[in-house]
């Protein structure tokens, strides 16, 4: 038998992610350490807690089963943030193309690129709850609150990544096109947005999901949609309309995810 018969063969073992031991074992020591400090410093009302069981058990067995005999309320609620959602969606998609190509390092100078990025960080900054929360102050109740919040708030999220994706583009398609003698516009529409549109459209399909999501939160403070009809239902002690919202929201949510879905394998 020869030696390389003899020898036990060789299995691949994936590395740590912390080659060293003391300094892997270290930090797992000091974060379980954090864990126990922080549930340990946090100020837990453990009679509190115990007294709310009860209660929460009262609030679910009261929406059993569900009410729906107010579906005149639900589809106007839905309505109002489907249109909400829908018209965000447009207007935060199409003002966070100029905002990325701003905010991509590649095509734009540095002080428009800081402009740009600065413009985008603060839209992604704050929750849309408390953006709802200052719009409502400015312009009152009501659905202009919940469009002007949920358009900051795509701004951000698809402006980041458009902005991103403009960094990662294949060059060799604006050096053909700068030494044919296009301008920059020519540039950005020929060379560099046909590259970023299969992104362009996966994103606001995920964006008009989020935002139709986000809908229904940001009424709970006054912005609009079914969030409002919720929060009076709550407030009205009306647990069986309270629950029957929130199936019929998991059930447009479940739809609306199925056709996305359904879209983007058509794209793609």
């Amino acid at each position: 038998m020869t030696p390389t018969e003899s020898s036990p063969p060789r299995r691949w073992k994936k590395p740590p992610f912390i080659a060293n031991p003391l300094l892997r074992y270290g930090l797992l020591i000091v974060a379980a350490a954090y864990l126990i400090w922080a549930f340990g410093s946090l100020p837990f009302n453990w009679a509190r807690i115990s007294e709310g069981v009860p209660r929460a058990a009262r609030i679910f067995s009261g929406g059993f089963p569900p009410n729906f005999d107010r579906f005149e309320l639900l589809v106007t609620g839905f309505k109002e943030s489907f249109q909400i959602a829908i018209l965000a969606t447009l207007l935060g998609v199409l003002l966070s193309i100029p905002f990325a190509v701003m905010a991509a390092r590649n095509i734009a100078p540095m002080p428009i690129y800081l402009v740009g990025r600065a413009i985008i960080i603060v839209s992604r900054s704050f929750h849309p709850v408390i953006v709802a929360i200052l719009f409502v102050a400015a312009v009152g109740f009501g659905p202009l609150a919940g469009i002007l919040t949920l358009t900051l708030y795509s701004i951000g999220f698809v402006g980041k990544l458009l902005a991103e994706e403009i960094e990662e583009i294949d060059w060799g398609q604006v050096e053909a096109m700068r030494a044919a003698g296009a301008g920059y516009l020519a540039t950005l529409f020929y060379a560099v947005f046909p590259q970023i549109l299969p992104r362009q459209i996966g994103l606001s399909m995920y964006q008009l999901d989020s935002n139709l999501r986000a809908s229904a939160v940001v009424g709970i403070v006054g912005a609009g949609g079914i969030g409002g009809t919720l929060m009076n239902a709550f407030g009205r002690y009306d647990y069986d309309f309270a629950f029957a919202i929130l199936l019929v929201i998991i059930a447009v949510i479940l739809l609306s995810e199925g056709i996305s879905g359904w879209v983007r394998k058509k794209i793609w």
